[in-house]
């Protein structure tokens, strides 16, 4: 266990209540067994809880002000002045190593240690170590946060809308109707309040993040909010210009194709990419494909053999 509670919660020794309960409860959360499964995270849960149950309670944090790691050992009515005068002799009553009950009587502490003689060690032990368990046995501790991965292809995640879901888990299978904000973006959290790890003692219980993750499609590619699309055109179309549809998650839109255009050109359609609740919607990227025809017709092939024949362009000669 590690020396110094303030360093295991990271707070200073001037932390009031309010931020020891913040500190504690963001470190369990993240060290929890139940969420982390790194084999020291149980060992370093441990620290933590027994941290928060000495410093959360203002004589236990009082007591270990004044004596350190082994306040345990001092008896709670130890007297320093008269421990000054006998060399850590005084005597005391009650205490963890005395019986309220009175049945373990007055003790005293001798140069040579403590005189167990008449001592019920049943309750030596459960004083020191606040019962049989073990310190902090049962101290309330919060719940934890817990995370899974809500998949969604690129046509849910525009639309948004209701969807029930079944995660399994070490207490078996539980499905939640879940609300999907249009506009979710890969990476993005869905927060489900309550629905994490169960709570110890009157400690709420901690929630449920599901991150979505975005399906790869076949014809979408998505960056950020952007969407990016293939547009694929004829070959009159792109020389001459052309007002042809593009099929989005959203719909089909028009698009103007400017006369000599080849492939590869990029044409924007503001706000028709993923919305966005919050601010302004991301942007449709149309990304031209010129397409000639795999088995021209005679016709087809007479008029494309005479604009080769009439026709200066040499695409490799372009700079």
């Amino acid at each position: 266990m590690a020396d110094d509670y303030y360093e295991v919660l990271g707070i200073p020794r001037t932390a009031d209540a309010a931020e020891i309960q913040r500190a504690f409860r963001t470190l369990a959360r993240r060290y929890h067994p139940d969420v982390n499964r790194d084999p020291a995270a149980e060992e370093r849960f441990k620290q933590i809880n027994e941290a928060y149950s000495v410093l959360s309670d203002p004589d236990a944090r009082s007591r270990y002000d004044r004596f350190g790691p082994d306040f345990r050992q001092i008896p709670e009515d130890y007297d320093e002045r008269v421990a000054a005068g006998q060399g850590f002799g005084g005597a005391y009553r009650g205490g963890p190593f005395g019986d309220a009950r009175g049945r373990a009587g007055a003790r005293t502490w001798t140069e040579t240690g403590f005189d167990t003689s008449g001592m019920d060690f049943e309750d030596l032990f459960e004083g020191m170590f606040g019962g049989r368990g073990g310190s902090g046995r049962g101290s309330p501790i919060p719940g934890a946060d817990q995370e899974a991965e809500l998949v969604l292809s690129v046509e849910e995640a525009y639309r948004g809308g209701r969807r029930k879901i079944t995660l399994g888990g070490p207490g078996g299978e539980r499905s939640y109707d879940v609300t999907i904000p249009a506009g979710v973006v890969d990476g993005q959290r869905i927060r489900l309040a309550g629905e994490g790890g169960r709570g110890r003692g009157p400690e709420s219980a901690g929630d449920l993040y599901l991150v979505v993750r975005i399906a790869p499609h076949p014809r979408y590619r998505l960056v950020g909010r952007d969407i990016h699309v293939d547009l694929p055109v004829t070959a009159w179309e792109a020389a001459l210009g052309a007002t042809v549809p593009v099929a989005g998650p959203g719909g089909t839109v028009k698009v103007h194709v400017p006369p000599g255009t080849s492939t590869g050109r990029r044409l924007r359609l503001r706000g028709e990419g993923m919305p966005h609740p919050k601010g302004s919607p991301g942007h449709l990227y149309a990304e031209i494909q010129v397409m000639v025809p795999p088995s021209p017709s005679p016709r087809e092939r007479e008029l494309f053999e005479e604009l080769a024949a009439v026709s200066s362009f040499d695409p490799r000669k372009q700079t």
